[in-house]
């Protein structure tokens, strides 16, 4: 039960902070705002991957989660007790940052842009931003959780893997995915980052949410099948290195 309750632990904390850091910036519309928010994401998988990841390997993210039941770290049932627990903390990391918006004062409204009523509908949910159709959006998730949980399932490979650096390493390369994807989706790659927030929301965020549960699982079975190529040691692989 301990490694269920730190992945649910986990993901409140990157919820919070992650979300909070879009939330309470007032979105991702400038340069500064977009690193603010890849920094947060990325900073909370760094620190939680050093304080749960001895208790339940901090996958804090359902696709995570997939990859590692694909490449047979996990096992069907802990990986699904994995995603429910993660979804859970997801729901209470979403449900702070919506308590504290509805409590906003008119001058914090005015200072992060935005009135009272206006500012606590904004959760940090994603989107396809303008311009970037459904099937774009869809597309960029797919590809990018590909990216991340592929870095995860090579730098925590026991063989293989970066050791005491995996977790830095991980949460830099979440760094890098938000970056590029904040302009495109607001990035997700996580379902269990994404469920609450447009639950909070409503409206469009929840008419696109699917987009953010498939993409990102179709992405992590990508990353899996393409590791368990690249780390392929049988011996048809070995013959043909010689």
């Amino acid at each position: 039960m301990k490694k269920y309750l730190a992945e649910m632990v986990g993901t409140m904390v990157l919820v919070l902070m992650g979300c909070g850091s879009a939330v309470f910036n007032n979105g991702c519309g400038t340069t500064a705002q977009v690193l603010t928010v890849a920094f947060a994401f990325g900073l909370s998988v760094v620190v939680m991957a050093y304080t749960i990841g001895g208790i339940s390997g901090c996958h804090i993210n359902p696709a995570i989660t997939l990859g590692c039941m694909v490449t047979k770290r996990i096992g069907v049932k802990d990986g699904l007790l994995y995603m429910l627990f993660q979804v859970i903390g997801g729901f209470i990391g979403s449900a702070i940052i919506f308590m504290i918006v509805n409590h906003i004062t008119p001058d914090m409204a005015s200072y992060i842009g935005g009135e009272v009523g206006e500012f606590a509908t904004k959760t940090g949910a994603n989107a396809c931003q303008d311009g970037v159709s459904l099937c774009g959006g869809l597309i960029a998730e797919i590809v990018f959780t590909a990216v991340f949980v592929l870095v995860v399932l090579g730098t925590t490979d026991s063989e293989k893997g970066a050791g005491q650096f995996a977790g830095l390493a991980i949460g830099l390369s979440l760094v890098l995915v938000h970056i590029v994807c904040i302009p495109l989706t607001g990035t997700s790659v996580n379902p269990a980052r994404s469920i609450a927030p447009a639950v909070f929301n409503g409206g469009e965020p929840l008419h696109e949410l699917w987009i953010f549960i498939v993409g990102p699982l179709v992405g992590a079975l990508i990353a899996a099948l393409v590791w368990k190529l690249v780390s392929c040691d049988c011996c048809c692989c070995k013959k043909k290195q010689a």
